[in-house]
């Protein structure tokens, strides 16, 4: 097991997207349980859109 957070992610398989991402959600803590050498790409995009999914359950829409 080992905590990151979402910035360390982005990071390394998507720099691109970092502006996407607002500070809060790249300072969420992440764990992973076989650990960030063992991050395969496809596990990066699915993490990313689950944190996306997640921040913006938490806003109320008007």
């Amino acid at each position: 097991m080992e905590t990151v957070k979402l910035s360390q992610i982005v990071t390394k398989w998507f720099p691109d997207m970092l502006p996407f991402f607002n500070q809060k959600e790249l300072n969420s803590i992440i764990m992973l349980r076989d650990g960030f050498k063992m991050l395969e790409q496809e596990d990066a995009m699915e993490i990313m859109q689950y944190s996306i999914c997640e921040h913006q359950n938490s806003k109320l829409l008007h």
